[in-house]
């Protein structure tokens, strides 16, 4: 399979959506404010059509500026994220702390796959990570290269990982926690079964990481340089220092306040931005750089960013385009629809591949849980299902196709970042996806019991 590049792949999407608006008939739901999770939810059973608004060229032209306006605070993450990374790699402290993080591993590099992976499900389980990875992607590859590793490997213990933990991360407030809310449960029911469900994920995801990592390790080694050298002479000797230890204990702190802010004060990516706008400046300085070479170098790095940021602007725009047309509640209907005449075990499995569809067409896993529970909740009390049942559909579903759907403008700008064809990907990840995707439906199954 030959796919196009990812931004055409996108703006081809867009394209789609309004092409759609032209097909399907419009309809909506009623809505209303949520004062448990103060978010505005869909009324279950008031489907009805609506007037007709069909997206155009100029509108889907349109739509694609608009795009950029609603991911403006993921664009600034990536942006201001990215230019305190790449000002950290400029002052030489990412390339020194990276050789003594080689010469200490040595031969056994490897371990760096269980290690990042198990760090990048933890910030996923905790706070959704996803965008955040686009900028660590260069040091990731400097990193990967030195252990002998490809940009695929390096792709999987970062962003795949950080998937993994988001979909089965039980203290995911964006995906678990909305949902669980939204179906009137306590944040940390079946706490055992879930926390379970997260660790054999994580751990079967980097098996099959391993996997290939250890099936690619040579040409892994090729890309970090020709002799076969598993240190490449970019950082072979480099001059590391108390100095460059500082500035990247310096870099780190925005991460960690983050977790705290999101968990205590519910921090957002405007707080984030800002974090590292002021960690990078400190590092720069720190570093060795006077104020004017630190804001310029801080620019050029931002500068570097701008594909990804793109990619992510764009991807957006799709399911803007579907709400213009008023065609999204129409294609949730159907769904929720033919759901409602299966059986209680077939719709509660029907439920995951439900779930990934509408996540093709709603790229945002909190959008999607205020958009799809208020609608599943009440067909799972019709059929006499937990309300669990489908939060964990949800989570499974949406999750999971977070590795597979072009509409991930995050994904496909990791993809960018690390030069790894979207086509290549989808052929290493759809294993692992499909071993996941198992074991939500044993732990569906098991939630079923009474």
């Amino acid at each position: 399979m030959r796919l196009p590049a990812p931004l055409l792949l996108l703006l081809s999407g867009v394209a789609l959506a309004a092409a759609l608006t032209w097909i399907l008939p419009a309809g909506q739901f009623d809505r209303r404010d949520d004062p448990v999770t103060g978010r505005r939810i869909v009324v279950a059973g008031t489907y009805h059509r609506v007037d007709r608004a069909p997206v155009g060229v100029f509108g889907g032209a349109v739509g694609v500026a608009r795009g950029f306006i609603a991911a403006a605070d993921v664009i600034a993450v990536v942006l201001f994220v990215g230019g305190a990374w790449i000002l950290l790699d400029r002052v030489g402290a990412l390339e020194a702390v990276i050789a003594d993080l080689v010469r200490l591993l040595g031969a056994g590099g490897l371990w760096t796959i269980p290690l990042l992976s198990l760090f990048f499900a933890t910030l996923g389980a905790l706070e959704n990570m996803q965008e955040e990875i686009i900028p660590l992607v260069p040091a990731l590859l400097v990193l990967g290269a030195a252990v002998g590793v490809d940009a695929i490997t390096v792709v999987s213990i970062s962003g795949g990982a950080a998937m993994i933990g988001s979909a089965f991360g039980p203290t995911n407030p964006f995906q678990a926690g909305i949902a669980l809310k939204l179906a009137q449960l306590p944040p940390l029911i079946a706490g055992g079964l879930r926390l379970a469900a997260f660790l054999i994920a994580i751990t079967a995801w980097i098996l099959w990481t391993l996997r290939h990592a250890t099936r690619n390790a040579e040409s892994g080694l090729q890309n970090a340089d020709s002799s076969h050298d598993p240190h490449p002479q970019s950082i072979r000797n480099p001059q590391s220092s108390i100095r460059n230890y500082v500035a990247l204990v310096v870099m780190l702190l925005p991460m960690a306040a983050y977790v705290y802010g999101v968990l205590r004060y519910d921090w957002g990516f405007a707080e984030l931005a800002g974090a590292f706008l002021l960690g990078g400046f400190a590092a720069g300085l720190i570093g060795g750089f006077g104020v004017i070479e630190t804001l310029n170098v801080y620019v050029e790095g931002m500068q570097a960013l701008l594909p990804a940021a793109l990619l992510i602007g764009v991807a957006r725009a799709i399911s803007l385009v579907l709400e213009d047309g008023r065609v999204v509640d129409t294609i949730l209907n159907a769904f929720s629809s033919a759901l409602a005449h299966a059986s209680p075990v077939a719709a509660a499995f029907l439920m995951v591949p439900f779930q990934a569809l509408v996540h093709v067409l709603v790229p945002s896993v909190s959008g999607q849980a205020v958009l799809t529970m208020p609608l599943m909740v009440p067909l799972a009390d019709l059929l006499h299902l937990p309300r669990l049942v489908a939060v964990l559909a949800y989570t499974t579903g949406a999750g999971l196709t977070e590795f597979l759907t072009p509409t991930n403008g995050a994904l496909l700008a990791i993809l960018v970042a690390a030069g790894v064809p979207f086509q290549k990907w989808l052929r290493f990840a759809i294993g692992g996806v499909a071993i996941a995707a198992a074991l939500g439906l044993v732990v569906i199954a098991l939630a079923m019991r009474p």
